[in-house]
């Protein structure tokens, strides 16, 4: 603390309740040798608590789960689509149509099937019949039904879509087995298809943090009250040390797992070089496998209808929640507070039930938008000024969109579908170990007799990640 001034006396103000030579009561000192010109300081014992709640966990809570693990790996399977489609097709002009190779991509298109070819760039659309396919080079030949040749998809390179929408034989025809001519047998073989699955695999990782006290300072009484979230009080400076140190951790046990990032790249001066593997949190797993919207404005109703068209080629999961930094979550507010009088010039206040003095507070929890309902809350480690709320321009995170409910999944172990909240937490666990949330003390202070150390060390640990399903239902809201 610092010196008052002007300075009376000789009292200089400590931290610590303890004996100083500048903050204790001399009688041989002074003008006149006395108390007389000796003033105490007026002390504020509690400290003002200028940021509110500092933690900032509760997110995982709040939209997910906690469950055990015993491997160092948790793997996980998801659906693949039903129907079959393919992107970023080629055309000859002719009757051709080249499936464009790519890793896993297998052409399961029979002679027979009707589908659907579309020029994305242009709009231009024709539906054929499949007169031969080959699955190991992807090559189709196929007769349009309202033209001669593909011509009017124009001679493009990888900007056809086509999807199977049916099929067509002639009378007395194979299924086996197809020209296109009266049913006669060409050696064309129908192709069956199998099912396949994606897998996704991810793996903890062990997070740990320590406080170490000595016996001397254990003992030191302070002027400050201790007052922390947690409801530690007392005037041991300690005390308060060590419940941060605490509250610190159990917010690194989310954050670790939201931004996690695996370490793939293996050079010299990595992460992956050192020895370290990295975890996949929640933004990276959604950047890779889900959706992110960039510059999105909440302000721009048309911004959003991009989302919900998106989410209709997605799962389509109805309710949704929205976790928001402030000024998105207030683009939004203004948004719906914008439109919350009908096209006709009638009052349509949604989830409000047209409640008017609900719908005109401004500060909108929820919405419906076509067939999707929206909750929103503000996230506030995207608004804590220590973390991403210090944070501007073109790689701030400004929110993520997480599906509610939960999701099926085939489980490797049980060897069953289960169903699993969206985003849950694997942590490891065993009968006779449990790394959930560890903490003990070591040393010879503070109750702690483990060790001849004149200190108390206090330790935390954890080991777990995250599981983030059906990515592809996640939205990030990432700036300009």
């Amino acid at each position: 603390m610092g010196t008052l001034s002007p300075t009376f006396g000789t009292i200089i103000p400590s931290q610590s309740q303890q004996l100083l030579q500048s903050n204790y009561l001399q009688f041989n000192t002074g003008t006149g040798k006395d108390f007389a010109q000796q003033y105490l300081p007026e002390i504020y014992e509690q400290e003002v608590e200028r940021y509110g709640n500092r933690t900032l966990s509760g997110f995982l809570r709040m939209v997910g789960a906690e469950m055990p693990m015993t491997s160092d790996q948790v793997i996980w399977s998801e659906q693949n689509r039903l129907h079959v489609a393919y992107d970023e097709c080629t055309g000859d002009n002719a009757d051709g149509i080249q499936i464009k190779a790519q890793a896993g991509v297998t052409n399961v298109i029979s002679p027979g099937q009707t589908i659907v070819v579309m020029n994305k760039v242009t709009g231009v659309e024709l539906k054929a019949v499949v007169l031969t396919s080959n699955p190991g080079t992807g090559a189709l030949t196929v007769a349009p039904y309202t033209a001669q040749t593909l011509a009017t998809l124009g001679n493009v390179a990888d900007q056809l879509k086509i999807f199977v929408y049916g099929s067509e034989f002639n009378k007395g025809s194979q299924t086996t087995n197809w020209d296109g001519a009266a049913g006669a047998i060409s050696g064309t073989t129908n192709i069956s298809i199998d099912p396949t699955f994606t897998q996704f695999s991810n793996s903890p990782i062990i997070i740990r943090s320590q406080y170490t006290i000595n016996g001397s300072d254990m003992s030191q009484i302070g002027w400050v009250e201790v007052a922390t979230e947690d409801g530690t009080s007392g005037y041991l400076w300690y005390l308060k040390a060590e419940s941060e140190t605490r509250l610190r951790f159990e917010d690194y046990l989310e954050m670790s797992v939201v931004e996690g990032e695996l370490a793939t790249a293996a050079g010299a001066g990595s992460a992956a070089n050192a020895g370290f593997k990295g975890t996949q949190g929640l933004f990276a797993a959604v950047a890779d496998r889900g959706n992110v919207e960039v510059a999105f404005s909440g302000a721009n109703l048309d911004d959003f209808d991009a989302i919900l068209k998106n989410l209709d080629t997605q799962g389509a999961i109805e309710e949704n929640m929205l976790f928001l930094n402030r000024a998105t979550s207030l683009e939004i507010d203004g948004m719906l507070a914008g439109v919350s009088t009908g096209a006709q010039g009638g009052t349509a206040y949604g989830l409000f039930e047209n409640s008017e003095e609900m719908a005109l507070n401004l500060g909108f929890s929820g919405f419906r938008r076509g067939s999707y309902d929206f909750y929103k809350t503000d996230w506030k480690y995207l608004n804590d000024a220590s973390t991403r709320g210090a944070i501007s321009g073109i790689s701030a995170i400004e929110g993520v969109l997480v599906p509610a409910g939960t999701s099926t999944v085939y489980d490797q172990i049980l060897g069953t579908n289960i169903r699993r909240p969206f985003l849950h937490v694997r942590y490891r666990a065993s009968q006779t170990e449990d790394r959930r949330m560890k903490s003990w003390l070591t040393g010879s202070a503070g109750g702690a007799f483990t060790s001849s150390l004149d200190a108390m060390e206090v330790n935390f640990l954890s080991e777990r990640c995250l599981v983030v399903q059906a990515a592809n239902n996640f939205v990030l809201f990432k700036g300009v």
